[in-house]
């Protein structure tokens, strides 16, 4: 059984993930974050990310596309062990991304991730975010014909 741990102890895990561990690269704050077998849902990735050496395998991957990568959370919603945050997160393409190549220009993109959190760690994370939004703010998909 999971121990006990305020809810603030579980929401600051889930915002220095997206405010130290992503913003900064702090990989290896990640082992502090993220369990050993965690594993995370990111409808950009085609297989769940297994653990914490797989969320850092995420995270180069997005901040060499984004060197300069920073995510805001803007709320925290806690129930029981489950954190909610909704985010936004900037930067610059100026490094190849799942094949599209760098273009130099500036995205915003927004999302919403709710996190299990267990002994101090992200144990499950589901994240859903504007992937197709990034997409087009990158011009790898048109926009939509106006009528």
């Amino acid at each position: 059984m999971a121990t006990r741990q305020r809810a603030d102890e579980r929401i600051e895990v889930v915002r220095r993930f997206f405010e130290v561990a992503f913003s900064e690269g702090d990989l290896d704050l990640i082992d502090d974050l993220v369990a050993d077998d965690a594993v995370g849902y990111d409808p950009a990735q085609p297989e769940p990310i297994r653990g914490a050496e797989g969320m850092k395998e995420l995270v180069t991957m997005y901040r060499s596309a984004f060197p300069d990568l920073a995510f805001e959370v803007h709320e925290t919603l806690r129930d029981g062990d489950l954190v909610a945050v909704r985010w936004t997160s900037t930067g610059t393409h100026d490094g190849e991304l799942m094949g599209i190549e760098p273009t130099g220009k500036e995205v915003t993109v927004e999302g919403i991730e709710i996190d299990r959190v267990e002994d101090g760690k992200i144990v499950e994370s589901r994240v859903s975010w504007d992937a197709l939004g990034l997409l087009r703010q990158l011009g790898a998909v048109p926009e939509m014909a106006t009528p």
